[in-house]
């Protein structure tokens, strides 16, 4: 196994577990919710519950991009 000589960077590292992280949440958000609120009510209320915790996730998805353009504002490297 040939052997890396780079150093580890950590903040790259940070960054893609975060989009990840991301992207469960938001995929979790999405498609349990949906899938509880139409077990539970129905099908007519899991359209409506998926349209709300779709809102939802674009709200989340704004603050993630809001403070990850703060972010590279501040100059984190």
């Amino acid at each position: 196994m040939p052997q890396n000589n780079r150093p580890t960077n950590y903040r790259e590292t940070r960054r893609r577990n975060d989009r990840i992280l991301l992207w469960l949440v938001v995929g979790t958000l999405l498609v349990v919710g949906t899938t509880l609120i139409g077990m539970i009510w129905g099908f007519p209320a899991a359209i409506t519950g998926g349209l709300c915790l779709g809102g939802g996730a674009v709200l989340i998805l704004l603050l993630w991009g809001l403070l990850t353009l703060m972010e590279k504002l501040v100059g984190d490297e």
